[in-house]
């Protein structure tokens, strides 16, 4: 009797395949770059135009906080329903509707004829940037290959850094007057967003919960070696089954047992990637350095433009190279450490300056400004930036991950809203020295939560992490199990 034999595979035929493969992931990292654009642009946007802004209108400081945290407002309602969004019509709608919304938000506030009217539009583009911030990272955690899925999802983070960078370098080329075409050219990545949008496929893992097998094959076919779909699609399927059996998830069973300690390791990511002061120096660049003595526009725009923009941009390619092979928790430890010590300088900076270097133009402390400046952004953009996206993306079931990811996204820009909403307050309150030493401390905070709480998740997938969870255990445990390079 013979033994049938397995066809010998084609290697032109392989070699096409994985082609298209990287065609797709490549496409995937491109909508999650282009959302990560929009939010980062609309961040980066704001210092540049907040001077021509309050010439425009006579506003004070109280004011001018409302006009840059309003949007952090608009994205903390938006990402509260995102995640349900997600989960009732999919991933690829809500990043549609995401980009909409933004292009609006960007139009309104290129037109807006008082404040009352660029508030209204800084809020429906926090709109847009609330389910970006949701369903980008979410989708790419989805849909990348397991092996590079940090690198993948950590394309979002540096995408933020480059829409600040653009934002800055058009701040630069224009003057503080021409804030309303800043604002318009906003409307870009919201238009790069919907075009990638429509060309990549909805998440296979969205198509398994809906009992769609069919399409959930062909989704995970274009991201996946022949060999591997079917073991990954019964992976997905497992997972499901187990979910489904239980019903529907509510918001209850997100702050179950079951979940809360994914959940406090996410809204705790989240808020401390906020409270490190991050936003503060984002949207308060400009005014930052002209306390530490650079008193022209220009020199505050270049110190901007450079010390955090650039900086932002390249450090954050340390993250996307190294993720997936170093793992999350050492780039966190990393990050913290970098952090505190250059919020530390830049505090002992302010507390040395004397009220004669005030206007005095570039100073010791504007120097000891720019260089901890530089140091602390660039420990953020390869730890706490791309890192806490990836880990909240990655840690939380299939069940409830819609909901989870929503919640403690949400955590994050409740935290942002708080910040860019007190800080000038606290720096005129306390001062400038008190509010970065502050910032400091809550790196200390954090370096602590991350020992304590966070789980190293390199090299595995969504499922083995949620049966990580299930088994309890210490994160001891987790990284005596966590696969090798």
């Amino acid at each position: 009797m013979s033994v049938p034999q397995t066809a010998p595979s084609d290697p032109q035929v392989d070699q096409q395949r994985s082609k298209s493969v990287r065609k797709w992931v490549l496409l995937i990292a491109l909508v999650t770059f282009f959302a990560g654009l929009l939010f980062g642009y609309d961040q980066g946007v704001i210092a540049g135009a907040l001077k021509g802004i309050g010439n425009s209108f006579d506003v004070g400081v109280g004011a001018k906080q409302i006009i840059t945290s309003w949007v952090t407002l608009g994205a903390l309602l938006a990402a509260l329903v995102a995640g349900m969004s997600a989960d009732h019509f999919g991933r690829r709608p809500v990043l549609l509707t995401a980009g909409l919304l933004f292009i609006a938000g960007a139009i309104i506030q290129s037109i807006s004829s008082g404040v009352e009217i660029l508030v209204v539009g800084r809020l429906i583009t926090g709109f847009g940037i609330g389910f970006a911030s949701v369903i980008a990272p979410l989708y790419a955690a989805e849909m990348a290959p397991r092996r590079i899925r940090g690198r993948i999802v950590s394309t979002y983070q540096l995408a933020i850094t480059f829409g600040i960078f653009l934002a800055y370098l058009v701040s630069d080329l224009m003057n503080s007057t021409q804030w309303r075409t800043m604002f318009l050219l906003a409307a870009i990545p919201g238009v790069l967003l919907i075009i990638g949008v429509m060309l990549v496929p909805e998440s296979s893992r969205w198509f398994v919960k809906m009992g769609r097998k069919d399409k959930a094959r062909a989704s995970l076919a274009k991201v996946t070696e022949p060999a591997d779909v079917d073991k990954e699609l019964a992976d997905v399927e497992a997972q499901v089954a187990a979910e489904s059996a239980e019903g529907e998830a509510t918001w209850a069973e997100v702050f179950s047992p079951r979940v809360r300690k994914a959940l406090i390791v996410g809204v705790g990511l989240a808020i401390f990637q906020q409270i490190t002061g991050i936003n503060a120096i984002i949207y308060y660049a400009n005014t930052i350095f002209e306390s530490a003595g650079l008193v022209s526009t220009k020199s505050q725009t270049m110190a901007t433009l450079y010390c955090v923009g650039l900086t932002n941009v390249l450090a954050t390619f340390v993250a996307v190279a190294y993720i997936d092979r170093f793992g999350r928790r050492p780039l966190l430890f990393m990050g913290l450490v970098g952090m505190f010590f250059s919020l530390c300088a830049v505090a002992l900076g302010f507390a040395t300056q004397s009220p004669a270097d005030t206007g005095a133009g570039t100073s010791i402390v504007g120097i000891i400004t720019m260089v901890g400046l530089v140091v602390f952004i660039a420990s953020f953009a390869f730890s706490l930036g791309p890192v806490v996206w990836t880990i909240i993306s990655e840690i939380y079931p299939g069940r409830v991950r819609g909901k989870a990811v929503s919640f403690a996204t949400a955590a994050n820009w409740g935290a942002a809203f708080l910040v860019a909403e007190f800080f000038l307050t606290l720096t005129n309150g306390i001062g400038e020295s008190a509010t970065f030493f502050l910032f400091a401390a809550m790196c200390i905070l954090g370096f602590i939560f991350v020992w304590r709480y966070v789980p190293e998740t390199r090299g595995r997938s969504l499922e083995e992490i949620q049966q990580m969870w299930d088994k309890g255990g210490s994160i001891a445990e987790w990284d005596e199990t966590a696969p090798r390079p």
